[in-house]
């Protein structure tokens, strides 16, 4: 009876003993910051809702959700929740006493002499068994690590939020590049058009003796040079769709087409508060967790300083008859406490210690770089957003002039007004002008995604969480 009490005795030390308070796994303080943006207007609140509904482009829009829904990159992390959830309830499953059971059979066989004769007497023999066991969490060690891994399942969710996020905008952002990449090649077949007609102009001249055969070489070398420039660009839309493709989870064959649309931008609003940017960004919340995962790794390796208590109870029962087994009057059973402490083990245990801080401060480390880099890729967005609308500003008043020159060299040059350099000059004006506007808007809108990826921004599907409950269990 005294061992009975002092077995409820321990478990009820131990259960008041694991509730612990978390260890302090505060973010370490941040570099001071402005209180707004140096590249752009403060807004009240950062864009919410679906940052992909803000191009109007409803074919970009499914493409990325097939591109969440198929490719393989993201399923692989998705996978890593899963390993992480799993990983926790083991964790939670090891605190919890263990039983197990097991049954044996086994016989003997002897000889004995009986009246001169020898006589063989088999003997078979039953044994049911079951044991249980148990370390109480008298210091917290145990509830510590629960801690860590549900910790680590919090930062695992973060990061699939976070490579969702990151995906979309590398699928938005392969399509903003495949629809330049065609309407490069489109502007290269419409500069190798125009400089044939321009070729069978100075073939023409040349036959009535207007121009000399200089002006025919340098309208053919003109001809040839678009022809490798159109077969660059066609190479160039080759491995965009390829691309687009390997993000959509297809087979690589280009044959995706793109709509080579003007993307419609709206006007860029406030980025919102830089302290807000950091509750919306999952990699962010990923590096708190990570914080917070450490700090309890560190509390679990201090407490294993400290003794460790185990409790181990058995049943048995055991004859030669099967239906013995199942009288009481033949179940025996043992009940046995250890407490256990370490004493010397070559000092593993305070260099462990030692170790997980290391990892504390490292986390810690981490989650000031990854706020400094949020903090620079909104600037960054901001900031190139102004220039780069500057640049397309500058890039048309080029273009449109650069037209009309070309136009008006090429009536003075059927006139014998100009020159054949006139005319490919003003030709390569405008060909250069063209393609560095093309160029410079889908830059643009290459940017605006990037900058809603640096705010943190929403998709339309919620990623699927996994959360685990007071007990632990999940």
């Amino acid at each position: 009876m005294r061992s009975y009490l002092l077995l409820a005795g321990l478990v009820t030390v131990s259960g008041c003993a694991s509730l612990h308070n978390s260890p302090d796994t505060a973010p370490p303080p941040l570099p001071a910051h402005p209180d707004t943006w140096k590249n752009g207007e403060l807004a009240t609140i950062p864009p919410i809702g679906d940052w992909i509904d803000t191009f109007n482009d409803p074919v970009m829009s499914d493409l990325i959700d097939e591109a969440l829904s198929n490719n393989p990159d993201l399923a692989a992390t998705f996978e890593r929740i899963e390993a992480a959830r799993a990983a926790a309830a083991a964790v939670y499953g090891r605190s919890l006493p263990s039983v197990s059971a097991g049954g044996t059979v086994s016989a003997s066989s002897n000889v004995v002499e009986i009246g001169g004769s020898p006589v063989r007497s088999d003997a078979p023999n039953y044994r049911l068994n079951a044991s249980a066991s148990w370390e109480p969490d008298l210091w917290g060690r145990v509830a510590a690590g629960i801690s860590a891994a549900e910790a680590d399942l919090a930062a695992s969710e973060a990061d699939y939020e976070a490579a969702r996020l990151a995906f979309a905008g590398r699928t938005a952002i392969a399509w903003l590049q495949l629809n330049d990449a065609i309407r490069q090649e489109k502007l290269a077949e419409a500069t190798l058009e125009a400089r044939q007609s321009t070729l069978r102009l100075t073939e023409r001249r040349f036959r009535n003796g207007l121009v000399d055969a200089l002006d025919v070489r340098l309208a053919r070398s003109s001809v040839a040079s678009s022809e490798a420039s159109l077969i660059g660009r066609r190479q160039q839309t080759g491995i965009a769709k390829r691309a687009m493709e390997i993000l959509l989870g297809r087979y690589p064959a280009t044959e995706i087409d793109a709509s080579q649309e003007l993307v419609e931008l709206p006007e860029l609003s406030g980025a919102g508060d830089p302290t807000t940017l950091l509750s919306r960004r999952p990699d962010i919340a990923a590096a708190e967790a990570r914080i917070a995962a450490a700090g309890f790794r560190v509390e679990q390796a201090r407490m294993a300083l400290r003794p460790s208590l185990s409790l181990s109870a058995s049943l048995f029962t055991s004859d030669n008859v099967v239906s013995n087994l199942f009288d009481p009057s033949y179940l025996a059973g043992q009940i046995a406490s250890s407490l256990t402490a370490p004493i010397y083990n070559g000092g593993a245990l305070k260099a462990n210690i030692e170790s997980v801080e290391a990892q504390a401060r490292i986390s810690a480390a981490n989650y000031v770089s990854a706020t400094l880099q949020a903090w620079k890729e909104v600037e960054d967005a901001l900031a190139a957003d102004v220039y780069l609308q500057q640049q397309v500003t500058a890039l048309v008043t080029a273009y449109d002039e650069a037209v009309a020159a070309e136009a008006l060299a090429q009536r003075q040059y059927q006139n014998g007004l100009a020159t054949i350099f006139n005319l490919i000059d003003a030709q390569t004006r405008r060909i250069n002008a063209e393609a560095s506007l093309i160029s410079v808007q889908s830059s643009r809108a290459i940017n605006r995604v990037q900058f809603y990826l640096a705010l943190g921004g929403n998709l339309a599907g919620d990623a699927p969480t996994h959360e685990i409950n007071s007990q632990g269990t999940l």
